[in-house]
């Protein structure tokens, strides 16, 4: 089976982008992956400042929690972004870590397929729309890879409230295990 990688990118304490993550988690491991989840919260993360010194060394200047990141990225043959929708797009945080992920371009990579779990307040198909652009524009920078699908988990406004909205955790756990 697959080596996958699931980064959760809320900040948020009981976010339910978090609570959505390990219900796809245990769907992951269920179909018999092996499954990783990885939290932006505490960790440090600065932005790129675009010296491409990565594209000669595939490694970042910079020492903060991105390089351990992007080395867990590197290795995995499936990747996660699950992220809040904030102003229809993906969250700073999310944004920032794939600039940090610039190292891997002219790495030899082992990621294909790429995902994407988005939760907002509104519930309208087109709030992820711009965020999963977003992160189709990243993937389109690695040619071995493909943005392979997304979840949308509208209608969550309050944190945890997710733990309580069976469809969406139900939705969650079957895309875990329908990861390749």
């Amino acid at each position: 089976m697959s080596r996958i990688i699931i980064i959760t990118t809320s900040l948020r304490a009981k976010s339910n982008s978090d609570i959505l993550a390990e219900q796809l988690l245990a769907g992951a491991k269920d179909a018999g992956h092996d499954a990783e989840l990885i939290s932006l919260k505490g960790k440090e993360i600065r932005f790129c400042i675009g010296c491409l010194a990565c594209q000669k060394t595939q490694r970042c200047i910079q020492k903060d929690d991105a390089i351990a990141i992007a080395d867990k990225v590197l290795h995995a043959d499936t990747l996660v972004f699950v992220t809040p929708i904030y102003y229809y797009e993906m969250s700073g945080q999310m944004k920032t870590l794939l600039d940090r992920l610039n190292p891997l371009y002219s790495a030899d990579y082992r990621f294909r397929s790429v995902y994407m779990l988005s939760t907002a307040a509104e519930d309208e198909d087109f709030v992820p729309e711009k965020a999963v652009s977003g992160l189709q524009g990243w993937v389109d920078c690695f040619e071995k890879a493909e943005l392979t699908g997304s979840l949308f988990c509208g209608g969550l406004t309050a944190g945890g409230e997710a733990a309580k909205a069976e469809a969406h955790l139900k939705a969650a756990y079957e895309f875990g295990r329908a990861l390749r």
